[in-house]
């Protein structure tokens, strides 16, 4: 059945309902798709989250935010993969938004609720590990196969024809409009090919292709591309360009303000994009090289490529042994991009907060097992009203 292809104006209806029905799909997916909701919660728990060094977080560190990124000459490191939300803020929302994603994840994987507690123990473990060295590199366990080195064994095996065949479903130089890709205006398609033309996209796509100064950069196709969930409704484009012989499919994506709480400070551009990128290159190096600030209709969007090694975690159907071992791996990811931006006075004081206000039987600081007890419960119900609202008018 072809798919109608909407007009620019109808987008934000369809998109909107897109959503809805996404976060609808489960509780799990509600978190993801709830960041707001997240940071409403933190308003109301002063005093109960310690303060950490003011430093450059991810701001949405849940699970499908993680996972193996390729730097531009191939390797692979696994990191957090989207920073939309990311602010100099306190390093404590991003171990809450961690622990709370996991969590939800074991919920709809049916596993006992002792599995939280486990994870909680593990993620503590885990992220002040990383911390104490300061540069150590984790490593996936093997009890932590399944959801973490089957992913990160496919991402390095992964070529363009498999980037191609997932997001374009061909590896013919064009992008077949459907469901998830929408046609452009005769406008859009005018400003995509002017913004291959600054100096911002030239230059990201020199430093991405070797010898692309001696190539000519070509626009090959576009679309628009409905994709994620929380970032739905902002601008968002797939474009596929010809470099000489070879094709790179880039990533435009709106940046806007961030919902997470961040402190003032020189360092943080007032610019959407540039605010994204500058977090991107700290926490995420891999992933900050291959992103470029740019402007787009006048609103602020980042460039990126995307490559067939970027991958993202999930969680489905796994055992209590997989989760609590994946939740003490990928706190170590989270301490290891926290830890590069303090020096080793600033570590131990923030270990030494981490540590004290332990339950006597949980290894786990007191403040992480009451913040995730409280935003479950909140969660849980505001993902039911969520379905009542929405999903029940559309079934």
């Amino acid at each position: 059945m072809k798919f109608a292809q909407p007009k620019e104006q109808q987008r934000p209806e369809i998109l909107q309902r897109q959503q809805r029905l996404k976060m609808a799909r489960s509780a799990q997916a509600y978190v993801r798709g709830s960041t707001v909701k997240f940071y409403e919660w933190l308003k109301t728990a002063k005093g109960k989250v310690p303060e950490g060094p003011p430093i450059w977080i991810c701001g949405d560190c849940h699970l499908g935010n993680l996972g193996p990124v390729s730097d531009a000459e191939g390797n692979v490191e696994i990191e957090i993969r989207d920073l939309d939300q990311t602010v100099i803020g306190n390093p404590a929302h991003d171990l809450i938004r961690l622990a709370l994603s996991l969590s939800m994840a074991a919920r709809s994987s049916d596993l006992p609720g002792v599995t939280t507690a486990l994870m909680l123990e593990q993620i503590m473990i885990g992220y002040c590990e990383a911390l104490k060295s300061g540069k150590a590199k984790p490593q996936p366990s093997k009890e932590s196969g399944k959801p973490i080195r089957i992913v990160l064994k496919e991402a390095l095996s992964r070529k363009w024809r498999h980037l191609a065949t997932e997001r374009i479903e061909d590896v013919k130089p064009t992008i077949p409009l459907g469901r998830k890709f929408w046609a452009l205006s005769k406008r859009e398609h005018e400003e995509i090919r002017a913004l291959f033309e600054t100096k911002e996209a030239r230059t990201l796509v020199s430093c991405l292709r070797k010898g692309a100064k001696d190539h000519k950069v070509e626009v090959l196709d576009a679309a628009y591309w409905m994709k994620g969930c929380s970032s739905l409704g902002r601008l968002r484009y797939a474009v596929l360009l010809g470099v000489g012989k070879n094709y790179c499919l880039i990533d435009i994506k709106e940046s806007v303000e961030a919902a997470a709480p961040g402190k003032k400070s020189s360092a943080v551009p007032r610019d959407y994009a540039q605010r994204l990128v500058a977090g991107a290159r700290a926490l995420s190096p891999y992933l900050g090289q291959r992103m470029v600030p740019a402007k787009f209709g006048g609103r602020s969007v980042v460039i990126r490529e995307l490559r067939p090694q970027d991958l993202k975690f999930e969680l489905d159907q796994i055992t209590q042994e997989e989760v609590v071992e994946a939740a003490k791996f990928l706190a170590q990811v989270v301490g290891r991009a926290h830890a590069r931006q303090m020096d080793a006075e600033t570590r131990n004081a923030w270990l030494t907060t981490l540590t004290s206000r332990k339950k006597k039987a949980l290894d786990a600081p007191s403040w992480l097992w009451t913040s995730v007890v409280e935003l479950v419960a909140a969660h849980e119900a505001a993902y039911l009203e969520h379905c009542r609202r929405y999903a029940l008018s559309m079934v």
